[in-house]
C-alpha cells in the first residue's frame, strides 16, 4: 500500500486528501442490449434496462471484505464486521484481530472436507452482511477504495448513497450524484431489473416473440444439478434428493462450510458471463420490498432449486444477517474484458411466484 497523502485541499478536490488506495480488483462483465423489454412471464416486472453498465462476474469475496474491513474498521463504528464471519464454519472466513481502534482482520480457510472447488480461503463470497454493509462497501469503491480514515462521509457513508451513520431503515435512494467526486457513481448495489438481466435475459432466445429470459441463471430452462465442475447447468444449493453441492450429502454438519469458490460451476455462467446468480449465496439488491425491507435475489447452499427460478423474489429487513446472505456489485463499464481497477483517489421479504404470494421471513 502506498503512504498517506499529506497535502489537504479543498471541496471538489477533498478526495485526493484521503490516503493509500487499497487496490482491490474486481472482475466484471458488460451487459449491453439496453431497452430490453421485461420479462412477460413474470407480469413484465423485472429486467429492463435502459442503459449500458457491468455487474460483479462474482459475489463479492472474503478477500475483497477483508481488504475492505482492514481500510475502513480499525474501530468498527457502523458494525461492518460479524463475529459470524469468523465462528459460523458452515460459512467462516474473516476473523477480526486485536482491540477497537486498531483492529484486523485476515481470511481464514473453510472448516470440514474441503473438495476441489469449495477450498479456496478467500475466494468463496462473503456472508453475515446486511444490505447497509453491502452499501458501504460500495460507497467505499466509488471513493476510490480509500484506507486509513475510518467510517466517514468521504469512504462509506456518502458515495453512491447517503448513510451518513444509518443502519435501520429504508428511506435511502442512489445519489444521482456522488458528492465527493462531482460525478455519477462509478459503483452501486444492482437494481432489481439490473441483477435479473444479468442473470436471465439472453437476447438471442426466442427471438422476436418478447420472452427472451430464460429459468434459471445458467442460460437453462431445466433444473441445475448441483455437481461442482465443468458440467452445464450446475449450482450450488440442496437438490431434490437434499443432497449439499459440497459434500453431496443430505446430512447437514455444523462444523462443514458449504461455500463454493468463485467460479466452481465454470460452465455455468449467465448469458453476460456471470457465475452464481443461482445458489452460493442470496444476493441483496436495491429493490424495496413492502416498503419495510430490501430485495434478495437467487438462492443459496441451503435452499431448494425453487429459489433460484426467475420468478422468485425474497427480501428482508435491511439490518438482516446470516450465513446465506451475500452480494456482488455494478460499475459503469470500463473495457470489452470487464475487468476493472479501481486506484485514483480523486476520482421484509417477499416471495413471488405466477401464481399468488408466499410469505417468509429471513430474519
Amino acid at each position: 500500500m502506498k503512504g498517506t497523502k499529506a497535502a489537504a485541499v479543498l471541496g471538489m478536490m477533498a478526495m485526493a486528501t484521503l490516503t493509500a488506495q487499497a487496490e482491490i480488483t474486481i472482475s466484471t462483465v458488460t451487459v449491453g442490449n439496453p431497452g430490453n423489454p421485461n420479462d412477460p412471464t413474470t407480469g413484465n416486472l423485472y429486467g429492463a434496462v435502459d442503459h449500458i453498465y457491468a455487474i460483479g462476474a462474482y459475489e463479492v469475496t472474503l478477500n475483497q471484505y477483508a481488504a475492505f474491513l482492514n481500510a475502513v474498521a480499525a474501530t468498527d463504528t457502523y458494525g461492518l464486521y460479524n463475529s459470524g464471519m469468523g465462528t459460523s464454519q458452515n460459512t467462516a472466513g474473516i476473523l477480526q484481530n486485536g482491540s477497537s481502534g486498531s483492529y484486523t482482520y485476515s481470511v481464514i480457510g473453510p472448516f470440514g472436507s474441503t473438495p476441489a472447488g469449495a477450498d479456496s480461503p478467500g475466494n468463496r463470497p462473503v456472508t453475515n452482511v446486511s444490505w447497509f454493509d453491502a452499501v458501504r462497501f460500495a460507497n467505499w469503491m466509488a471513493n476510490g477504495q480509500p484506507t486509513g480514515v475510518g467510517q466517514m462521509e468521504t469512504s462509506t457513508e456518502d458515495g453512491a448513497y447517503a448513510l451518513l451513520g444509518a443502519t435501520s431503515g429504508v428511506g435511502f435512494t442512489k445519489n444521482a450524484i456522488n458528492p465527493n467526486t462531482n460525478e455519477a457513481p462509478s459503483w452501486w448495489i444492482p437494481s432489481e431489473s439490473e441483477w435479473y438481466k444479468a442473470a436471465y435475459y439472453d437476447p438471442t432466445l426466442d427471438a422476436g416473440d418478447g420472452d427472451n429470459y430464460w429459468e434459471y441463471p445458467t442460460q437453462s430452462a431445466d433444473v441445475p444439478g448441483n455437481t461442482i465442475g465443468n458440467q452445464a447447468n450446475q449450482a450450488n444449493y440442496q437438490n431434490s434428493e437434499g443432497n449439499f453441492s459440497v459434500t453431496q450429502s443430505g446430512v447437514f454438519d455444523i462444523n462443514q462450510n458449504y461455500l463454493t469458490d468463485s467460479g466452481a460451476f465454470s460452465d455455468s455462467a449467465s448469458f453476460y458471463g456471470t457465475f452464481d446468480q443461482g445458489g452460493n449465496v442470496w444476493e441483496w439488491n436495491y429493490a424495496l420490498i413492502d416498503d419495510s425491507g430490501r430485495g434478495l435475489r437467487g438462492g443459496a447452499w441451503a435452499y431448494g432449486y425453487q429459489a433460484m427460478e426467475s420468478d422468485y423474489r425474497w427480501g428482508a429487513a435491511p439490518e438482516s444477517e446470516n450465513g446465506s446472505i451475500g452480494f456482488r456489485v455494478a460499475t459503469v463499464p470500463e473495457s470489452s474484458t470487464g475487468l476493472l481497477v479501481l486506484l485514483a483517489a480523486g476520482a421484509y421479504g417477499c416471495l413471488r411466484r405466477r401464481k399468488g404470494y408466499f410469505v417468509f421471513d429471513l430474519t
